[in-house]
């Protein structure tokens, strides 16, 4: 029996063997700086960021006044009656006192008017939509860095499953020359009356299997390939898993114990605390939006008439340019006193929308705390798995061998040998499995905790 430090001798050489066997990989960390790139899904949440930005641009601008420049000439009557009306925006304007009898003249009028309307203080209604747009402009940002975060978990799993299907693909194709190996075995021992044909048949079948089997592992590599070639912009065929990453994970165990779970740089944790500050500014928006504002009025203007001082119709010609010239300056103050209670509406329902994003933040340091514990038991039971697998692997390799050369001395029959043989397919495939549940079990732990970066330094 080989000893235990021989045992993790031979099975870290079998990922040795299936690396030197592949084309030149594509180190997990390449990828990721591949994937953060290119990813299409990164580049629309870039995009709703700039969106955010502009918006909160165009938010800083409100507390500008408005200088409106304007001009007509308008030809037409000059009559007026006595009595009041609103306007509603279509009575035209046609000033003047009231005559005896109605003129059918027409006259031309025309005006200039340079107008100022700014609101100068609304007791911090535009500091606090400010500070609204530019939480909206943090929680698009902490989307992304979300996004980002868990586009490169997605990946980092794909990357794993990619090496393991590499591995497994490798152990398929010593299974077939294994198969192989049996099948002239038995056709040599046939010639010679010491085997029955029908032992030739059986090896047969078992090699179609093997290969039925590769066919498959093959097309489910090429679909991971795909998946993250559309990810990386790194063409398909040219992304291969180095093998030996897993294998420095689990030679790197200790280090992994001394991690802390970092839940206040959490990408999760950070986007879910975006949203509840969000909630919490668009409350004093809401505050702030119903005050009181206080206003600059400014104006200028000049106007022209083809009627004179004494109230004579001249021609139409004497009515351009400005026979009078004005200007009015003034500062109001404006609040409607019903949006007492429609600001007390919109305030519990922005309060109602900070509670829930105060729970769901609260749910997920919950479900991050949890899944913490969890991540820790699935890497003590994957790295217990992984250091009993060489025990296994070694005896199964030693009854094949055992077995192989019994049959070939005519002492068993092809039934032992395909069960040996099965045995020492399933011990291989176990290993890889273990290494590739290990390795994953670490970066998930590693992606609860925010700590993928701490193991990412390792394979540098």
């Amino acid at each position: 029996m080989f000893s235990i430090r021989k045992c993790w001798l031979l099975v870290l050489l079998l990922p040795a063997t299936v690396n030197a066997q592949n084309p030149k990989s594509i180190g997990l960390n390449t990828l990721l700086d591949k994937v953060s790139s290119n990813a299409p899904a990164l580049m629309t949440d870039a995009a709703a960021i700039q969106i955010k930005q502009a918006q909160a641009n165009d938010v800083k601008s409100n507390w500008l006044p408005s200088l409106k420049l304007n001009y007509q000439a308008d030809v037409g009557t000059n009559n007026n009656v006595a009595g009041p009306y609103f306007a509603y925006g279509i009575v035209p304007s046609n000033s003047r006192g009231v005559r005896t009898e109605s003129n059918s003249s027409a006259t031309l009028v025309n005006l200039g008017i340079a107008a100022l309307d700014w609101e100068v203080y609304n007791f911090g209604a535009y500091g606090a939509a400010n500070k609204a747009a530019a939480a909206d402009v943090d929680v698009e940002q902490k989307q992304f860095e979300q996004s980002k975060y868990t586009l490169e978990a997605t990946s980092i799993d794909s990357y794993l499953q990619l090496g393991l299907l590499q591995d497994l693909i490798t152990i398929q194709e010593r299974n077939i020359k294994r198969n192989q190996e049996i099948r002239r075995s038995i056709q040599a021992l046939a010639r010679s009356g010491i085997r029955a044909g029908v032992d030739t048949s059986i090896a047969e079948a078992e090699i179609s299997k093997s290969r039925l089997t590769y066919i498959d592992l093959v097309n489910q590599k090429k679909q991971i390939q795909i998946r993250l070639s559309a990810l990386s912009n790194i063409p398909a065929d040219s992304i291969i898993a180095d093998t030996t990453t897993q294998q420095t994970l689990a030679k790197n165990t200790a280090e992994f114990s001394l991690f802390n779970a970092d839940t206040v740089n959490h990408p999760v944790i950070n986007y879910y605390r975006s949203l509840y500050n969000s909630s919490v500014q668009k409350e004093n928006l809401v505050k702030k939006s119903y005050s009181p504002k206080i206003m600059l009025e400014a104006a200028a203007w000049g106007r022209g008439s083809s009627i004179d001082a004494n109230d004579k119709f001249g021609p139409l010609g004497t009515g351009w340019g400005f026979d009078r010239g004005n200007y009015l300056v003034g500062v109001g103050i404006s609040y409607n006193l019903f949006d007492i209670n429609k600001r007390k509406l919109k305030l519990n329902t922005q309060k109602a929308s900070t509670v829930y994003a105060q729970k769901k933040l609260n749910e997920q340091k919950a479900l991050i705390a949890a899944g913490s514990s969890q991540a820790d038991a699935n890497v003590a039971s994957a790295l217990d798995r992984l250091h009993e697998i060489p025990k296994q692997l070694t005896a199964a390799n030693a009854a094949y061998r055992q077995k192989f050369s019994l049959y070939k001395n005519g002492l068993t029959d092809i039934i032992e040998l395909n069960a040996a043989l099965n045995l020492l397919y399933r011990a291989e495939n176990d290993y890889t499995s273990a290494k590739f549940s290990y390795c994953r079990a670490l970066f998930q732990k590693a992606v609860i905790e925010n700590q993928v970066s701490a193991i990412l330094n390792l394979l540098k």
